[in-house]
């Protein structure tokens, strides 16, 4: 059986009332230690639900933000903060405090945080390498739970996590807030319609011109000490090594947390395909790459392309991400009969659709040219009420008030499937995942969908 058996609208449709009356057994120990009051908490209708950040990076002041923009219509209110680093602790406290007016409960550590009978849900914003794992103490904590993006940067963790939330009541919503735009939902309908005819080919170029993810001057390096955080708390079970401030700040260009460009940029991408095709996980990936543009202290590479095929759909994932040129950013959804295409990067909300078999020229200026393409009825503008359409095109905003609302209307419906559930997560992390492994191993990798194990060799 191949990874694309599995259709992705008919398991949504068939497994929403399923999951919410799962109530098997979680698979972490510490469930059975919380208190009776937290699972007895049900959320009514109007009443507010209590949130609280763990990671208080600067993902997390992200969080906040989305916080602050449906703190008053989503009846929200924020109790408590959670980091290791005492002085990221008191800083996200402060900031809690002047954006909602209260003072908040501070804990350095999770298994304190999570005891708390009035916190209701937790935002996540630590590194690449500890999502996993808090997901699933989160959940199995009784407390609903918005994690990053990418969920899991090894196999092992990405099931552990899927599984403890499948295990649990809880409503979880993965940070790949792109699934919630208007615009995206928009492309999505696009393509369920047909319009497009046989997809074969998605192509996505997002790029940078930039040092990304490395800060020579990085503040937080020079002021943290080894004795204000927990070393080993935040190694989270990887080899143990001498406390190095750049790792710890900066795991997204070191290997043993993070993919860097896989992890952070191809999750998004390859959720997006998922989300786009009904599609779960490529059946193969190839990826090339390195170091080109920035050669400091980086593991992970600066320039990289991966490739993946879909075998049933038949069709190729194409994604590319260069950190030493920003021109030219696109996704391109190429059908037999019709073009969807994006100028600009992952969060832009400008498309057009072009029929195919037209006499067009073979290259011209997008921004005028689609321009001239419009007015002569060659191609179709897509536009949704919530995006005034502009040249060039706005971009999304990464702390999207639709996803967090989206999963704020399922926290007090108790509808398991956001859209960014539980599987969306476990699908853009075994995508991100072999293609960082494809890159690192210089092989041809494959997902064998019965075993669900990254292999060598393609399964019949």
């Amino acid at each position: 059986m191949s990874g694309n058996t599995f259709n992705r609208r008919d398991f949504i449709g068939k497994t929403t009332a399923g999951l919410a009356g799962l109530a098997l057994t979680s698979t972490i120990a510490k469930a059975s230690t919380v208190s009776a009051a937290s699972y007895n908490r049900i959320i009514g209708s109007n009443e507010r639900i209590n949130i609280g950040f763990i990671g208080c990076g600067a993902r997390s002041k992200g969080h906040i933000e989305m916080v602050k923009g449906s703190v008053k219509d989503m009846n929200l209110g924020v109790v408590a903060v959670c980091d290791i680093w005492n002085y990221n602790r008191e800083n996200q406290a402060a900031i809690c405090k002047s954006k909602f007016g209260n003072e908040v409960k501070q804990f350095k550590y999770s298994e304190d945080f999570l005891k708390m009978p009035e916190l209701d849900a937790v935002m996540v914003g630590t590194g690449d390498h500890q999502h996993a794992k808090l997901l699933a103490e989160i959940v199995a904590a009784g407390k609903d739970c918005y994690c990053e993006k990418p969920m899991a940067i090894d196999v092992d963790d990405a099931k552990l996590a899927r599984k403890a939330v499948l295990d649990s009541k809880q409503v979880v919503q993965m940070g790949s807030q792109w699934v919630s735009d208007p615009v995206m939902l928009k492309v999505r309908d696009i393509i369920r319609s047909g319009k497009l005819g046989q997809i074969t080919k998605i192509e996505q170029v997002w790029n940078d011109n930039n040092h990304r993810w490395h800060d020579p001057n990085d503040q937080d390096v020079a002021r943290i000490r080894e004795e204000d955080t927990d070393w080993n708390r935040w190694l989270d079970g990887r080899p143990y090594e001498p406390f190095d401030p750049w790792k710890y700040f900066e795991f997204r260009i070191f290997r043993d947390y993070s993919g860097g460009i896989t992890s952070q940029w191809m999750s998004h991408g390859s959720g997006l395909v998922n989300f786009y095709m009904d599609a779960t996980v490529p059946d193969s990936m190839v990826a090339n790459g390195g170091i080109f543009a920035w050669p400091d202290i980086r593991q992970n590479p600066d320039t990289f392309q991966a490739l993946a095929t879909y075998e049933d759909q038949k069709f190729m994932h194409s994604f590319t991400t260069n950190f030493g040129n920003l021109f030219g950013d696109y996704t391109c959804i190429r059908g037999k009969e019709g073009t969807l295409f994006s100028h600009g990067g992952e969060g832009n909300s400008r498309w057009f659709f072009i029929k195919e078999h037209q006499d067009l020229p073979g290259g011209f200026d997008f921004y005028e040219g689609m321009k001239e393409l419009v007015k002569s009825g060659k191609a179709e503008l897509i536009s949704t009420p919530e995006y005034e359409m502009k040249m060039p095109a706005p971009i999304g905003n990464d702390n999207s008030k639709f996803h967090i609302d989206n999963w704020i209307d399922c926290m007090r419906s108790r509808n398991m499937m956001p859209n960014g559930h539980i599987h969306t997560g476990f699908w853009h992390s075994i995508a991100s995942i072999m293609a960082t492994r494809a890159y690192r191993e210089n092989k041809k990798l494959y997902w064998d969908a019965d075993k669900e194990l990254i292999v060598e060799k393609a399964t019949a």
